[in-house]
């Protein structure tokens, strides 16, 4: 009854592992520092008047935090360590770092651990300009990111519940502006970034209105120029997401398709129109060029301009503030399942659609002229994997047998498991599978006894003879010690899934004690990752048990040889791994891999095969170092 316990067990982990892959994806727009770049060209490019507006509304509002936020709305003396806050930084913030307006103000101004993601950021945006080979960019994206999930244990996750980061999709190739905009903040409408972003711009313009009425107190006044600030950057950090490729396809399908979608097009780039007709080419997180910084910056900034002019006393009407609903919700973007009710004043819609006129025109929705989708090696899978190996063994058996030899091997097998390699980029690992096959071992280089002439017989005389067994490897990431997860992800994916998707997504990322991290370069990726995987060999478990010759000792003391059955259990555990290629398509994985590994041969169940009657000499275990060649090939469902 213990197999199937066991195997019981590993299939609720795949399940919960499965089902934390399919909700942690990381699916941000531009990275941190593009966020944040965005942003501060835009604020750049503003008029001078409208610059000295900002500046004097950011220096009121920021008397209620001097101590966290930048004497101005860009800090030109940002080092790899800020120590305050810019208004620039906010867009980064919002969507990626807090959910909503507020929580994006609450985080700005009182968590300490947001310092720890603006350095963090500060360090990507160096390497990002520095590095150019793509290995390099993704090593440094993969390590920022798991810094960054360290930092803010939500990061992964937060944007994975829903579609609010990406586009809708169009209906049909001929659909005017005017009716797609309203079908992006219909009530019934999933989250949007088109749909966000006008939510929240209409209500910073109502709130920066409000504030500057002279009824106010000084305090209040404050408050409430900050709570508008917050509001015009979560708006802004959506629009900047629209100009990003993987974002204007859309999103839909299973997570695998959402991500492998999303990391394509980013990369790659897409060639689209603006609802103008003018064409433009669109790259996307951790890929921007300066033309995908100033395309967005200059909407960015038309945006500013209308939310500066919303304080001028002679500006439009805005409608009726007291009585709209934007003033009463709160509008959390990475728990919503549709968009909030929303009513657009016709002085609002005026505004913005000049505004939406220069944004990318989204991909079709499925069916006939539709972009191609790509797939992300996240999901279960099906696979085979043979491969061949050498070991060096310390001598054999036999007491006296510690001569160095080498075996050779074959083996063919079959695996099953979930993929989570993509989670955060093709360089994390998150791969989790249980594998059966059968190993074919070639005899022994080293012979029975340690003699000059017993090459001349070849394997018959072999230390080893060529023997065959049964193997099962299993392979789990880790996040503090060899199958912790395995022991807790069906405890917390009961009673604390949040938990199990921060040490999940940390421990496909390298483990608490990021020793594990994928290194990508140019000739291949390297991983060193002991513990993530360990299989084990029954030998001699067929109708026929392994025989092999053996010294022995007579009664007198002379030497003699006898022939013994026996068993032997082999444990193996690779330490490193070489990948130089992998290619995916659209749900087939094929790849190839070198492992180096170490380990030990138990032998037990000894017979004297010559004389059943006397007790066998005692054999010892010994142990091996190797290096195997190993291709693999996944179908993922």
């Amino acid at each position: 009854m213990k197999i199937p316990k066991v195997l019981q067990h590993l299939k609720l982990w795949l399940f919960a592992l499965a089902l934390f892959a399919g909700n942690s994806e990381k699916l941000n727009a531009w990275v941190y520092p593009e966020h944040r770049e965005i942003l501060a060209r835009a604020i750049q490019m503003l008029p001078q008047t409208h610059r000295a507006s900002l500046e004097r509304l950011w220096a009121q509002g920021r008397l209620a935090a001097p101590n966290r936020l930048s004497q101005f709305t860009i800090d030109s003396a940002a080092t790899e360590r800020p120590d305050r806050l810019d208004y620039a930084a906010w867009a980064a913030i919002a969507g990626d770092h807090a959910s909503s307006s507020e929580e994006l103000l609450k985080t700005v101004l009182n968590e300490a651990w947001i310092l720890d993601v603006a350095r963090i950021a500060a360090r990507l945006n160096t390497d990002l300009k520095t590095l150019k080979k793509r290995e390099w960019r993704l090593n440094a994206t993969r390590v920022s990111d798991i810094l960054l999930q360290r930092a803010d244990p939500d990061y992964a996750t937060r944007a994975g519940k829903n579609n609010a980061h990406f586009l809708l999709p169009l209906l049909t190739p001929s659909e005017p502006l005017l009716d797609y905009l309203f079908e992006c903040v219909d009530s019934l409408a999933e989250p949007n970034a088109l749909g966000i972003y006008l939510w929240y711009h209409h209500r910073a313009l109502l709130k920066l209105r409000t504030a500057i009425q002279p009824h106010h107190t000084e305090e209040h006044r404050r408050q409430a120029i900050l709570s508008a600030f917050a509001d015009e950057a979560f708006a802004i950090h959506f629009i900047q997401d629209i100009y990003a490729a993987g974002h204007t396809v859309g999103s839909r399908g299973n997570p695998s398709l959402r991500k492998g979608t999303h990391d394509f097009y980013n990369e790659n780039g897409l060639q689209t129109n603006t609802w103008k007709g003018e064409k433009i080419i669109l790259t996307g997180d951790a890929w921007m060029r300066e033309d995908d910084r100033n395309l967005a910056a200059s909407v960015v900034t038309k945006s500013l301009i209308q939310f500066l002019e919303a304080a001028e006393p002679e500006s439009e009407p805005l409608g009726n503030t007291e009585s709209n609903d934007l003033n009463a919700i709160e509008f959390n973007v990475g728990e919503a399942r549709s968009m909030p009710l929303h009513t657009l004043d016709a002085a609002v819609l005026k505004k913005v659609i000049s505004i939406l006129e220069e944004t990318p025109v989204p991909g079709l929705s499925k069916g006939i002229g539709e972009l191609p989708r790509f797939r992300a090696e996240i999901g279960p899978f099906i696979g085979i994997s043979p491969s061949a190996g050498i070991s060096v063994i310390n001598g054999a058996f036999g007491q006296n047998q510690v001569k160095l030899g080498a075996v050779s091997s074959l083996e063919f097998s079959v695996r099953v498991g979930v993929g989570l390699d993509g989670v955060l980029n093709e360089s994390s690992d998150g791969l989790a599978f249980l594998q059966a096959g059968w190993r074919q071992d070639a005899s022994s280089s080293t012979g029975v006894v340690d003699a000059e002439n017993i090459q001349r017989f070849g394997s018959i005389l072999s230390a080893i003879p060529g023997r065959t067994s049964y193997s099962f490897r299993l392979r789990l990431p880790y996040f503090l010690f060899p199958a912790d997860l395995l022991i807790s992800a069906p405890f917390l994916f009961l009673f604390s899934p949040k938990t199990l998707q921060e040490m999940g997504t940390t421990a496909i990322n390298g483990g608490l004690i990021p020793l594990q991290n994928g290194f990508m370069t140019p000739i291949g990726r390297f991983q060193f990752m002991l513990g993530r995987e360990a299989s084990v060999y029954f030998f001699g478990r067929s109708a026929q048990r392994d025989a092999l010759i053996s010294p022995k000792f007579d009664e007198n003391g002379n030497e003699e040889t006898t022939i013994l059955g026996y068993r032997s259990t082999l444990v193996e555990f690779p330490f490193l791994e070489y990948r130089p290629f992998r290619n995916f398509s659209t749900d087939q994985s094929a790849g190839l891999m070198m492992q180096f590994y170490f380990g030990w041969d138990f032998p037990h169940q000894v017979e004297d095969l010559v004389d059943s009657n006397l007790a066998p000499p005692e054999l010892k275990s010994y142990w091996f170092v190797g290096v195997r060649l190993v291709f693999n090939w996944r179908a993922y469902f």
